[in-house]
């Protein structure tokens, strides 16, 4: 991993150096051995504010992220956090568009054999139920928690309308909300 480390209105002591090198580096093992992964480390003192700015190159995707608090290592670790969730984001949606890939493949193999052995397959059947208590939450909440889950969906109990919802991932990256209504 490459570092490039500047300070502005800050004397950057090898400590410091030494200390944004090792904290920042961890990002590296969310990847493979072999990447390249360039970080460009901006330290920054303001009257008491103490300011870190991170830009990340690795293989073609840039990171990037920036923070403030009254202590430059504080900074720092803050700045890591922020670059670790986002990485961690990224791979999850990588993961989530390799799994829908692969099940639109399947989809596609499924239907060939389909249209092949229409008369053999049988109906699909109920294999698992699960029970959870539901909260009332807000609309947000239950989006957030799905995130939190890395769901496709989440059922959950609206605290503005009392009724059951689901919260959903949409292909375009966005939310759907199904409500339920009466004829």
């Amino acid at each position: 991993m490459k570092f490039m480390i500047s300070g502005r209105d800050i004397k950057v002591t090898e400590a410091l150096k030494d200390y944004a090198k090792e904290k920042v580096g961890k990002i590296s093992k969310y990847f493979d051995d072999d990447t390249v992964i360039e970080a460009q480390i901006s330290l920054h003192v303001e009257n008491q504010r103490h300011m870190v700015e991170v830009t990340m190159f690795v293989d073609g995707l840039t990171l990037r992220a920036e923070t403030e608090t009254g202590d430059m290592y504080a900074s720092i670790d803050e700045v890591s956090d922020k670059l670790a969730r986002q990485v961690r984001k990224y791979k999850s949606k990588i993961r989530r568009k390799l799994r829908e890939e692969k099940l639109e493949f399947e989809e596609e193999i499924v239907e060939s054999r389909h249209e092949d052995y229409e008369d053999d397959e049988e109906e699909p059947q109920i294999v698992r139920t699960k029970r959870f208590a539901m909260k009332p939450m807000g609309v947000q909440e239950a989006a957030m928690q799905m995130d939190l889950l890395d769901h496709d969906f989440f059922v959950f109990s609206n605290a503005e309308t009392e009724e059951v919802n689901v919260v959903y991932k949409r292909n375009d990256g966005n939310y759907g909300l199904i409500e339920p209504t009466l004829k």
